[in-house]
């Protein structure tokens, strides 16, 4: 029976092999459009010699059962793909979005992590309420500023200038037990400053609180804000006062001090005051224009006692 086979697969080797024969055949003599009938070709002879020395193919068994058709769907259907097939990769991503985390501090104040690789030394304005600041990203588009809240569910806005930016809120549920007075403005560094007198202090004695007077939470102190930008820029400072934790009555003078300079001597000083304090405080907001002496007084200070009420603490 295995030799029967044997014949029968050389005889489909030589059937395929006469067929190719052909095929090359034609296809090399291809007639001219205008020749003679083709001449018919005398017939290959494989003579018994040849077909015996084929080389001999691989016996398959008796019997090969086929898998019924019905198995093969139902392998089809059931048998999940393997896990070892690739993946498709995702795409790689071209966005850069800053981003900008609020984290709550003791005294009302909330602490801002930006994070802006792409924009790395670049200048960016911090909205808050009407409090408007710059803010410089570092050489790593990082930058975290300290900012004094405004509003027990606080809201902040970062705008760079190609238009792109972040928000981040923060709850602020401490802001009651203290008031605020903020004055802003936009140029020089050195043109406005924010001076508390507590309990009828003068200047420079104990209880007179500036920019320079040190930070202590426990008590009233001033921030600065956007101080490190380079002009122009929207500065701010920010005077603080625990009221709610006050220990004796007594009041808190604020006045506003403007130091003539080389850059705004001569001109209108824009700014604006913005206070807040107490349970569910509406923010006040007041804007000022001083016109600032010639240039002849630069290095003078203009005083301006009437910005903000005066603060009159009573003991808790």
């Amino acid at each position: 029976m295995a030799q029967i086979k044997r014949y029968i697969i050389a005889g489909g080797i030589l059937v395929c092999a006469l067929g190719a024969a052909f095929i090359m055949k034609a296809g090399a003599t291809t007639p001219p459009q205008q020749s003679a009938a083709p001449r018919a070709e005398p017939p290959v002879k494989i003579s018994a010699i040849e077909l015996a020395s084929a080389p001999a193919l691989p016996v398959l068994p008796d019997a090969v059962p086929l898998p019924d058709a019905r198995v093969i769907r139902a392998v089809a259907r059931d048998v999940p793909l393997s896990g070892d097939l690739p993946s498709e990769e995702r795409a790689p991503s071209f966005s850069c979005e800053a981003e900008m985390t609020a984290s709550p501090r003791d005294a009302a104040i909330v602490r801002l992590d930006i994070e802006a690789t792409c924009r790395p030394n670049a200048r960016a304005t911090l909205h808050h309420y009407g409090m408007m600041v710059t803010v410089l990203t570092d050489s790593d588009g990082r930058a975290r500023i300290d900012v004094p809240a405004l509003s027990q569910s606080a809201v902040f806005i970062l705008a760079f200038e190609d238009g792109k930016g972040a928000l981040a809120t923060a709850q602020v549920d401490d802001l009651p037990l203290y008031d605020r007075y903020v004055v802003q403005w936009r140029g020089d560094a050195q043109s406005l400053r924010l001076h508390a007198f507590e309990y009828g202090a003068d200047f420079g004695q104990p209880g007179h609180v500036w920019s320079r007077s040190g930070h202590d939470e426990a008590e009233g102190f001033v921030m600065r804000l956007g101080d490190d930008a380079p002009a122009p820029a929207l500065r701010a400072e920010i005077y603080t006062f625990p009221t709610a934790g006050a220990t004796r009555d007594g009041t808190v003078a604020l006045r506003l001090e403007a130091e003539v300079t080389k850059d705004n001597c001569g001109r209108d000083l824009e700014a604006q005051g913005i206070s807040t304090g107490g349970e569910d405080a509406a923010l006040e907001v007041s804007d000022l224009v001083l016109p600032m002496p010639d240039c002849a007084a630069v290095g003078e200070f203009l005083v301006l006692k009437n910005l903000f009420n005066d603060l009159n603490i009573a003991q808790n």
